[in-house]
């Protein structure tokens, strides 16, 4: 189920967010990134709809997928 990010508190899209940068491993290239820039960075994504929330109720956890 989509979950608008909106509806989260801030610190609850924080813990989402900094969840999903450490499991994920992500690839930004050849320039190396603070964990602080990685966030801004996917909160940007989630801003613009690249990227959306979604809640899995049988496993209890969310997670960021593109959009489209």
């Amino acid at each position: 189920m989509e979950i608008p990010h909106r509806q989260l508190s801030d610190e609850a899209l924080l813990g989402v967010i900094e969840e999903y940068i450490s499991r994920e491993g992500t690839d930004y290239g050849h320039r190396e990134y603070s964990f602080e820039e990685k966030i801004e960075k996917v909160r940007s994504q989630l801003i613009k709809g690249e990227i959306k929330l979604l809640f899995d109720s049988k496993t209890a956890s969310c997670n960021l997928v593109k959009s489209g």
